[in-house]
């Protein structure tokens, strides 16, 4: 057994401490229910920021603390863990299942890699485009984890051949790595079930406001966002911070290919999770339509993701066998921990609803001089740097409602500032523990925290930057 670092054994007892002193204090800082929800958001604050116990486990506590307390009952606690953006996300992890267990991810991602060529800058964008696409749907440590093995193969192309492993070489290194890292974390941000932050967002808004984002309107300013953050960090990281001038090497095309080889043709499993996968997002995206056609069928995302997952568990592929694409002991893959950690965001900002600290916000705010565009670039900031030191679903989790409650003290509506906010949660780029993307790309050895910070800061500016012209122009447009 590993010895446990100091910061999570400190924080396993500063988090109840905190959560009794709130509740011990002789006088009510809002009301005795608010104060309770403070508590527990304290609480759960210390076991996220230190990850004392998981950040699941974590979750759980306003399921016993709130009703104990008598914040809610149980049944409207419980609801939250129960919400219809659980079962969404729930959908879009089984789909991402299919496409992993099938290899279908590692077919599509090798081939817009060869589409895209093999000179050393384009086999780079290649591999942040393959990266950035399927992080749209299937988790992001994922992505990096299928992504690094071929990225090794090219990169020791360059260590074996004549000039050994150069300047040139070496920044090629460590922008292929960090290009698959950094387009993970920016692809996310495209979907709804891309990153759990986004979901969360999407729960507030559903369950607090009665405000619904359809899958394919998140798209519209989810997606492009992703294309020009991608783009920028490719044009950061070849053209300025790690440029390699005058490399060349033609054997990274065999790699590929190699790769491709492996794969064999297309299977009928693969042509099959491929056509659910189709249907799914096909639906998604083209539901308001549907909906207007077919006014009574009443469409909704997380009902056309529970069909898709539905579909790969009962469509047989061989019924005499009873083979089917998926079998249910193919979900102990399945991140079960983050469909609590929802439940968890969703039941502490419904307690800061219900308890009257949302409104307290606001009103705070509302009596203030405080312009909305520096308010709105200070939260941007504060979420873009905070992300780096804790989870981004937690971050999103706890800040959200929050948010929720300035942007109604600036009297305007809640998801201007809670889009380009929640965005921000995602755009984690210094340190490798921030993302496990980030992780995994540093622990390849082939780039230093010193490198990753360099570049990570100014990709942090430049992502307030982008967030901030969100919040003043795309998000009023598109809404």
């Amino acid at each position: 057994m590993t010895k446990q670092p100091l910061s999570k054994r400190i924080g396993l007892f500063l988090g109840p401490l905190l959560f009794v002193s709130v509740l011990l204090l002789p006088f009510d800082m809002i009301s005795n229910k608010a104060d309770t929800v403070i508590a527990v958001a304290l609480w759960m604050v210390f076991w996220w920021i230190t990850e004392a116990v998981s950040i699941s486990v974590t979750a759980l506590l306003p399921l016993i603390l709130f009703p104990l307390f008598k914040v809610m009952p149980m049944a409207d606690v419980g609801a939250n863990y129960g919400s219809p953006i659980v079962f969404l996300f729930f959908g879009g992890f089984v789909l991402a299942l299919a496409l992993e267990k099938v290899n279908l991810h590692r077919r599509i991602a090798l081939n817009i890699i060869k589409k895209t060529g093999t000179t050393p800058n384009k086999v780079i964008l290649g591999f942040m485009i393959a990266t950035g696409f399927m992080s749209m749907w299937i988790s992001n440590t994922a992505c990096v984890v299928f992504m690094l093995p071929i990225a090794l193969s090219v990169i020791h192309l360059l260590i074996d051949d004549a000039d050994g492993f150069s300047k040139n070489d070496q920044n090629f290194a460590i922008s292929v790595m960090l290009g698959i890292a950094f387009a993970a974390n920016a692809g996310g941000i495209a979907t709804v079930i891309g990153t759990p932050p986004n979901s969360i967002l999407i729960g507030l808004l559903e369950n607090e406001y009665h405000i619904e984002i359809s899958f394919f309107k998140w798209m519209l300013i989810g997606l492009p966002f992703s294309i020009v953050l991608i783009a920028i960090i490719y044009f950061v990281m070849v053209k300025w911070m790690f440029p390699s001038k005058d490399l060349k090497f033609n054997a990274s095309k065999d790699v590929i290919d190699a790769e491709i080889d492996k794969l064999g043709s297309m299977s009928a499993k693969e042509k099959r999770v491929l056509t659910i996968f189709g249907i799914t997002v096909f639906l998604w995206i083209f539901r308001s339509v549907i909906n207007s056609i077919v006014p009574n069928l009443e469409l909704s995302d997380t009902m056309i993701s529970l069909f898709g997952a539905l579909a790969l568990f009962t469509v047989p592929f061989n019924l005499k066998k009873g083979d089917f694409i998926l079998q249910w002991n193919d979900t102990q893959k399945l991140a079960w921990g983050i469909l609590i950690l929802f439940g968890g965001g969703l039941a502490l900002a419904n307690g800061m609803s219900e308890s009257g600290i949302v409104d307290v916000i606001a009103q705070g705010i509302s009596n203030s001089n405080i312009s909305t565009l520096v308010t709105a670039t200070l939260i941007i900031i504060l979420m873009v740097f905070m992300t780096e030191l804790m989870s981004n679903v937690a971050l999103t989790a706890v800040l959200a409602p929050v948010v929720a409650g300035i942007a109604m003290g600036l009297n305007i509506p809640v998801l201007y500032l809670l889009i380009p906010v929640t965005m921000a949660s995602s755009c984690a780029f210094m340190l490798p523990m921030a993302t496990p993307p980030n992780a995994i790309v540093f622990a390849s050895g082939y780039v230093k925290v010193s490198q990753m910070a360099k570049i990570g800061f100014i990709l942090n500016l430049i992502s307030v930057v982008l967030l901030i012209l969100m919040f003043q122009f795309f998000v009023p447009w598109v809404f």
